[in-house]
């Protein structure tokens, strides 16, 4: 059992290359955690490693950093690989390697795991991707299309491994590993070792070196620890009434993926609030004018994933939303450390769904702390605090401008119209708040609704991905049930219409899912969706069928809108119109991955 008293040293001392330590550094670690001061070394040195330590104790970095270190980029094969239980974890683990290696030339990524179409998955590998991090379930299928093939791995990595054994996929465990050369250099991770993870190490693992790390709490006595139970409204909805009613000097919000960081600025940025999203597709010193923008005042919103924010410290952040909850206790811990600094008093808010409820309480023994809920603003709080500051902003500019010029305005009106300088002042103030209402109503019941839905159609595909995963990564049949059950329920757009072939600037390349495409152009232009005929993603652009006939208007608005950061800039499609194009189904989707392989 290896010690885990010493004092701990820094990263520096224990052997990596420089481009892996510029790296950490750029990141914003300036220590190694336990799991990582007693890990690195050994697995630099070829050995293997048993790890008992809970989830978020920084054991991607722990194993990822040594085992990138001995990647051949110019060998474009698999080199390393990384088994997760959940697709959640696989992400995760990916984009932090990803992070790690960012000053690593020609290194390429594959993630692999159910719930996702065969065709990104092949296009990673087929391009030599050196690191592959999967979960069980997707792994064995590559490897029967063999799709995937591990001859020339020489580090495998298992994380969560009790978790696995939880999950059923033991047996899968040790089929994968049996694919593997007997020399390749093995790391197990498990917060508990039972017989059948210790069974599993005895017989992959070879005189391991062995390393227990304590679960060790954290107090954070300063920070206000709030959980809203996601119901009635959408996310979004109830981010814009956060952060229109609630007083903070910085907001920092923590979402899942890349994707999610972007998607959350944009509907903020139209809402206008200014905000940026710090994602790893960033490089260094856009993230660093970013955080400089947070620091300086220039926003006071900002959207971030986990590997990220690590290391940020920005004292003016008094208060952190997590819009999706992180994959573990750790996490949250870190997440909502990024406020409260140097003893100021902070406020976490964390969106939670019914099914996530039990986590709370994992967060409050891991911050020896308490989390209350969180009342969501009304419509009518709305109201007041708008009112409220357009008074603040009157009064600010009657004591700091020099009005005369509009003073005589305005008396030359009372003069000419009889009206009281008080019904002037008040058509001023309507005309300004026409685009914000003072006093905001709530949506006809159907149009809410519909909103509503649409504005969680991505929240759901993602709890049916989550409840599907188990099923889905035994294998095909799984795989099957989930689609059927993520098939649009509807009969597809309406037939009676005459359509139109329009193209987007936007496409597969972008990010862009038909989802975005549909929520994008109907609360735009407030078309409902069942107008929205047949979509086609294409790799730099889409077509889309919209009834013949669109207003002009409502045709230079779609041009200017973004979806992805990209803007639609909408035209006419050069191509024969469908007299009743359907919505793109789940089946169709599914022939067509087939026959393409």
């Amino acid at each position: 059992m290896t010690d885990t008293n010493n004092a701990v040293v820094s990263f520096d001392e224990l052997g990596l290359p420089e481009f892996l330590l510029s790296a950490i550094k750029d990141m914003g670690f300036t220590a190694p955690t336990p799991i990582q001061e007693k890990t690195i070394v050994p697995l630099l040195n070829g050995d293997d490693v048993l790890g008992e330590a809970q989830t978020g104790t920084g054991k991607t970095a722990a194993f990822g950093l040594p085992a990138l270190a001995k990647i051949d980029t110019r060998l474009r094969k698999p080199q390393m690989l990384v088994v997760a239980p959940t697709r959640e974890l696989a992400i995760q683990v990916a984009e932090a390697l990803e992070a790690f290696a960012a000053n690593v030339k020609g290194l390429r990524i594959a993630t692999v795991y159910g719930g996702q179409s065969y065709g990104p998955q092949l296009a990673q590998l087929e391009k030599g991707a050196q690191v592959v991090v999967g979960t069980p379930g997707r792994l064995m299928d590559h490897l029967r299309r063999k799709s995937l093939k591990l001859g020339d791995v020489r580090f495998c990595a298992l994380d969560e491994a009790d978790e696995m054994l939880n999950m059923g996929f033991l047996e899968d465990i040790e089929w994968i590993l049996d694919h593997l050369a007997k020399d390749t250099q093995m790391a197990l991770f498990s917060a508990t070792m039972p017989p059948a993870i210790k069974k599993v190490a005895d017989r992959f693992l070879t005189n391991p070196t062995h390393v227990k790390i304590a679960h060790k709490k954290e107090s954070k006595k300063n920070i206000t620890q709030l959980a809203w139970k996601v119901t009635g409204i959408n996310k979004n909805t109830a981010l814009e009434r956060i952060v229109e009613t609630q007083d903070y000097d910085a907001l920092l919000i923590f979402v899942r993926t890349r994707n999610d960081t972007i998607t959350v600025s944009e509907f903020l940025e139209r809402q206008g609030y200014p905000c940026a999203a710090l994602n790893g597709d960033m490089n260094q010193a856009q993230r660093e004018r970013t955080v400089e923008q947070l620091k300086n005042g220039k926003i006071s919103i900002m959207i971030a994933t986990d590997v990220v924010a690590r290391g940020l410290d920005i004292p003016r952040i008094d208060m952190v939303i997590n819009y999706d909850l992180p994959g573990d206790t750790e996490s949250y811990v870190h997440r909502i450390g990024r406020t409260g600094r140097a003893g100021r008093e902070g406020t976490a808010i964390s969106f939670v769904r019914p099914r996530e409820m039990y986590s709370l309480r994992h967060y409050e023994r891991a911050t020896s702390g308490r989390i209350d809920s969180f009342d969501m603003p009304d419509i009518a709080e709305i109201g007041k605090k708008r009112v409220e500051r357009v008074k603040q902003e009157i009064v600010a500019i009657a004591s700091s401008q020099d009005l005369s010029a509009m003073m005589t305005v305005l008396q030359e009106a009372v003069e000419q119209t009889e009206l009281s300088m008080e019904h002037l002042a008040a058509a001023l103030l309507y005309q300004k708040q026409l685009k914000q209402p003072l006093q905001p109503k709530e949506e006809p019941r159907e149009r809410r609704a519909r909103d509503d839905r649409r504005g969680d159609r991505d929240e759901r595909g993602s709890r049916r991905g989550e409840r599907n995963d188990r099923r889905a990564e035994r294998g095909d049949r799984g795989e099957r049930r989930a689609e059927r059950r993520e098939r649009p329920r509807n009969n597809g757009p309406r037939v009676d219409v005459d359509w139109q072939a329009y193209r987007i600037e936007v496409g597969k390349e972008h990010g862009a899912r038909p989802g975005d495409i549909v929520g994008a152009i109907a609360n735009e232009i407030a078309l409902d969706s069942q107008y929205i005929g047949q979509i086609d993603l294409h790799e730099q652009h889409s077509i889309v069928h919209l009834p013949k006939g669109m207003p002009k208007d409502a045709y230079n608005k779609l041009r200017t809108v973004r979806i992805r950061r990209k803007q639609l800039d909408i035209s006419v499609a050069d191509q024969q119109v469908v007299t009743a194009p359907r919505r793109r189904t789940s089946r169709q989707d599914k022939g067509e991955r087939r026959n393409t392989h």
